[in-house]
């Protein structure tokens, strides 16, 4: 089976979790601390707060930005659901913002009418725009809206470790910037996340919160806020290490996997394939078929033929908990329903080979001929 997306350990990096396992330290120390070094040096110096998951990520960026019930939090309709459960956690009212046909992220334009045309009781307070699957947002014009409606703005880069911006990482834009490392990240931990901010007040808040509201001073501890237990393991993030030195080159094989694709399927019209962007990281290579496929029959013909597929990302005004609690209607976000319907990721990852590369494009066009 020609995988989705599979994590490719080595041996080295095998044996650093088994040292950690040995050693008896498994949360939060020296190897979380290095972990995090590593990922600022390779982000050009931002500070890094590692954490348990994306989404504790996004939980407490929410919560050290003070956003809580009565505020509005402008987020991409086209995402995974974790970006606006962030802010539906704290009491806070998620308004979907329509995404762009082929990139998948919201624009400065779909931001501009989201924030015009919102009506109700709530304070807008922040934007959380998804670098979705490696594509890069147009940061500086949506820090620029930010900037003229005082917002707060919380990056998520969950898909988007390496993606570059007009020479800038994705992250280093916003007040704070959240990643994951779940498995079909680029770079995994297994489970695990990130936060990055150059904000040091931030950065000294989020420390507490990710670490039970505790506060060190003087060799003592003391409790100053209600905090939570997101921190990361010790193992985690020795897997993270050394993954760190090798980053680069998985991202080039990425890019070389994704620009293969883009050549052998350029010509296929049954199909709508992803802009290729500038810095794009390619966490996820996702097509739109055209609506007269149905995505499940695809995927399993696929399957039969050896060759892993799915969706790509859910459009949250269709899904049951946003579409009963705020009454949104299916053509309410026209572009974010079609890429839910009918988005199918296919293969990337670094284990990939040029004849699996082949294959997987041959057999996709095959299918959808058969089935016209």
């Amino acid at each position: 089976m020609i995988k989705l997306s599979q994590p490719s350990f080595t041996e080295e990096q095998i044996t650093s979790v088994v040292e950690v396992l040995k050693s008896g330290m498994l949360v939060q120390g020296k190897k979380v601390l290095q972990f995090e070094e590593l990922l600022s040096d390779y982000m050009n110096g931002p500070y890094v707060v590692a954490v348990s998951s994306g989404t504790a990520a996004l939980h407490l960026a929410m919560i050290a930005l003070g956003i809580s019930k009565g505020d509005a939090v402008f987020v991409p309709d086209f995402t995974f659901p974790a970006t606006a459960n962030a802010v539906e956690l704290v009491g806070a009212r998620s308004i979907m913002v329509e995404v762009d046909p082929s990139t998948y992220c919201i624009t400065p334009e779909t931001l501009l009418a989201a924030i015009k045309g919102f009506e109700g009781p709530e304070k807008p307070k922040a934007i959380i725009p998804v670098h979705e699957f490696g594509a890069g947002v147009a940061m500086d014009q949506v820090m620029d809206i930010a900037r003229e409606h005082g917002l707060f703005v919380v990056e998520d880069a969950a898909c988007a470790l390496g993606t570059q911006i007009n020479g800038r990482f994705a992250g280093d834009f916003g007040h704070m910037g959240c990643f994951s490392f779940h498995p079909r990240k680029s770079l995994t931990t297994g489970e695990g996340g990130a936060i990055t901010t150059n904000d040091k007040s931030l950065y000294l808040e989020l420390l507490k919160l990710r670490n039970h509201g505790i506060e060190y001073s003087n060799q003592s501890i003391d409790f100053v806020v209600p905090g939570l237990n997101y921190r990361m393991t010790e193992f985690q993030a020795a897997l993270g290490i050394t993954q760190v030195e090798y980053f680069k080159r998985m991202l080039n094989i990425r890019f070389e996997i994704a620009q293969q694709y883009q050549q052998l399927l350029k010509d296929i019209e049954m199909f709508q394939l992803p802009e290729n962007l500038d810095g794009h990281s390619w966490q996820t290579f996702m097509i739109v078929l055209n609506e007269e496929y149905d995505r499940r029959t695809i995927i399993n013909e696929l399957k039969s033929r050896e060759i892993e597929t799915n969706l790509g990302a859910q459009a949250l005004h269709m899904l049951s908990y946003f579409k009963q609690k705020y009454a949104y209607h299916e053509n309410d976000f026209s572009v974010a329903a079609r890429l839910f319907k009918h988005g199918l990721a296919i293969p990337i990852h670094d284990k990939l080979t040029a004849s699996e590369i082949n294959k997987v494009s041959e057999q996709l066009v095959r299918v959808l001929r058969s089935i016209e």
